[in-house]
């Protein structure tokens, strides 16, 4: 499938995964937001009410709950590391649900295809 999409970030760490990105401009808080035991985020009124984190690329704005807030989200979700996109605006390049590939060390999140279409 073509690339379409390059985002730019600052280098990060984990492996290199292609799974179904899941976007919200909701800050997040591990102890607060989500459901530990399920990866289903449990706050009311929280843009992704509902919906299931596990086995996705996720990406919020910020972190709420102190330094330990990403490790605990790490720890408790089972999820991959990553860090932010940069450049461009992920919110004006993608949409959740479409198929990206994340590569932390290389600070690059590439699109696979827009979702119900190829790339």
């Amino acid at each position: 499938m073509a690339i379409t999409v390059t985002l730019h970030g600052p280098p990060g760490f984990g492996p290199d995964v292609e799974a179904e990105v899941v976007l919200s401009k909701d800050t997040f808080s591990i102890r607060d937001d989500m459901d530990r035991q399920t990866g289903v985020i449990s706050r009311r009124g929280h843009a992704l009410e509902g919906c299931s984190l596990a086995g996705k690329i996720v990406y919020f704005p910020a972190l709420r709950g102190g330094a330990a807030a990403g490790w605990a989200f790490l720890a408790g979700s089972r999820q991959t590391p990553g860090h932010p996109p940069g450049k461009p605006d992920p919110f004006t390049m993608l949409e959740s649900g479409d198929p990206v590939r994340m590569s932390p060390a290389r600070g690059v999140v590439e699109l696979v295809a827009k979702r119900g279409g190829s790339g």
